[in-house]
């Protein structure tokens, strides 16, 4: 594996043709803190983000969803406990149910476990401990609308911040994932090896995020939309949604 200048590599990748602009519609719930950061990762690269409140009951005429991270309802019962209750998600697995696009970060990763929307569930840290650091990603499977744009071999380096980030599923779950392709990221060391001592939170297998068995909701625990420009410490998340972009056009 091998990180390389980001920034200066991404800078080359256009988006002539972009007359007609992607819309992302970007939920919040009480309690979300990453959503702002969400709007700006997508307006970065020139598209349209659009704030979708958790008591909506119709996502609208939205390209892709983010579920964005934070601390919805408190955090109260367990992450994301209360906030698959919300109207809003109906919408969401409906829009999901249909093949459209899901992206969660973070607590959106804990929401969509809990709705039932991704495989396996997220558990305090073994350390017990919040962890704030950055963090590097390998990608485990570059076929993906989630993938599909990051270079072979490239590592990724993004933050994360979490209290119960630990990703656990039971192993005739983790088989099947395995076999369908829908482990996407593995916490790695700077130079690209997937080791206990790299993984932040003591995640089962050092998996980071994952997709459904159809490959259009995903989540992660880090937290690529605060690593979409160098000035804030890293450009890499842009390959995630640059993915989403890339097969958005793809599929026009």
């Amino acid at each position: 594996m091998t990180q390389v200048d980001t920034e200066t590599e991404l800078s080359t990748i256009s988006d002539q043709g972009n007359a007609s602009k992607f819309s992302f519609g970007v939920l919040q719930f009480p309690g979300s803190n990453s959503d702002q950061d969400c709007v700006n990762a997508i307006e970065v690269l020139g598209h349209e983000a659009h704030y979708v409140w958790h008591k909506e009951e119709s996502l609208g005429h939205l390209d892709a969803v983010l579920v964005p991270g934070g601390f919805s309802y408190g955090d109260y019962l367990r992450a994301g406990a209360i906030a698959r209750f919300s109207p809003v998600m109906r919408a969401l697995a409906d829009f999901a149910e249909n093949g459209g696009l899901v992206l969660g970060v973070c607590n959106g990763f804990q929401i969509l476990c809990e709705a039932g929307l991704l495989p396996g569930a997220l558990i305090l840290n073994r350390s017990l401990q919040f962890r704030s650091e950055f963090v590097h990603l390998s990608t485990v499977n570059s076929d993906t609308p989630f993938t599909k744009a990051i270079p072979a071999d490239q590592l990724m380096r993004v933050p994360i911040a979490h209290g119960e980030g630990c990703y656990f599923a039971d192993g005739s779950t983790l088989n099947e994932m395995e076999s369908h392709g829908q482990i996407l990221w593995k916490y790695a060391t700077a130079q690209g090896d997937v080791e206990d001592h790299a993984n932040p939170n003591g995640s089962v297998h050092g998996i980071a995020g994952v997709c459904n068995k159809a490959g259009n909701v995903a989540a992660l625990m880090p937290h690529p939309e605060r690593a979409c420009q160098e000035a804030i410490g890293s450009a890499d998340g842009q390959w995630i949604f640059r993915s989403l972009i890339e097969h958005l056009k793809d599929a026009k």
